[in-house]
């Protein structure tokens, strides 16, 4: 059985050859976008090698590594399905294809899998913490840690489905969703997001992994200022009635729709 680096070092290696083989059959389909399936099997992929390999407490691990499959299969089914209504590579990485040229393929190898393995490495870091953890038995942070991973996959599966059935809907193309989950929070699934790492985190320091908190931060920094919610906010700006919605509802947590008289104060 493995030590802690060894876990770490395993894990990571397990997360870069799955990206690689990503990259590999990114070529002949001229798709980049597969990367974001690949994105949340890393983690299942980093989980059950940290579980398989590292010596340590079997009931804290197993735990965490069942909450993250669950967490990340559900994930990778979303965005794969979501592909395969609406096939072809998406918009941002294809205006990397065009700026890029010939060298794509190596850019992308780089800039896109090898990056995201690096931030799927780092952000698994609960899983080989919780898997390495010598600490027998669970205590109340990791019963806390279930807690807050129930709640972010309540919002983020029930965010993405409500949005979902909000755009399949004709009668709402051009609109803006403020309904469901969607009213308390602009961004019920990245807060979701949010939770179960946070829930993870939780787990893995209740066996002594205090380290690990770097997992969850970058998950923060990512959902709050990088790849999520800003960048989303941006491209909505301009659809009519966006600004009112912003007005109304939180940025990221949850909490009660503002009303008029509320925001005049």
């Amino acid at each position: 059985m493995a030590d802690l680096g060894a876990t770490m070092l395993l894990s990571g290696a397990a997360v870069l050859a799955l990206l690689l083989a990503a990259f590999a059959l990114s070529v002949p389909l001229r798709d980049v976008s597969i990367v974001d399936v690949a994105w949340g099997l890393a983690f299942v992929v980093a989980g059950w090698v940290a579980f398989a390999v590292a010596d340590g407490d079997d009931v804290r691990s197993a735990l965490a590594v069942v909450l993250v499959s669950l967490w990340a299969l559900r994930l990778a089914a979303y965005i794969g399905l979501r592909k395969l209504r609406h096939p072809g590579e998406d918009p941002r990485y294809g205006k990397m294809r065009e700026r890029h040229g010939s060298r794509f393929g190596l850019v992308s190898l780089f800039t896109v899998f090898g990056f995201q393995a690096l931030v799927a490495w780092v952000v698994s870091l609960p899983l080989q913490g919780a898997a390495a953890s010598t600490n027998d038995g669970l205590g109340p942070l990791a019963y806390v840690g279930v807690a807050l991973w129930l709640v972010g996959i309540v919002f983020e599966a029930g965010g993405d489905l409500q949005m979902q059935r909000f755009k399949a809907n004709p009668d709402n193309q051009g609109t803006v969703m403020d309904r469901g989950l969607w009213r308390y929070t602009r961004h019920p699934n990245y807060f979701g997001d949010f939770a179960v790492w946070w829930g993870l985190f939780a787990i893995a320091l209740d066996g002594g992994a205090w380290w690990s908190v770097v997992s969850p931060l970058v998950m923060t920094l990512l959902l709050t200022r990088v790849s999520g919610k800003d960048l989303l906010e941006k491209s909505m700006s301009e659809r009519p009635g966006y600004e009112e919605y912003v007005q109304q509802t939180s940025g990221f947590i949850p909490l009660p729709p503002r009303t008029k008289l509320s925001r005049a104060a």
